[in-house]
């Protein structure tokens, strides 16, 4: 039962972190503004 779970999330790592990226861009580009 872990191996299906595991291999769910090596499917999503790629997508959760360029999610992260692209957030992290949008609030330095917004908190850079700000200042």
């Amino acid at each position: 039962m872990s191996h299906p779970i595991l291999f769910k999330w090596k499917h999503f790592q790629p997508e959760i972190i360029l999610l992260n990226v692209r957030w992290y861009c949008r609030y330095a580009l917004s908190y850079r503004d700000l200042e």
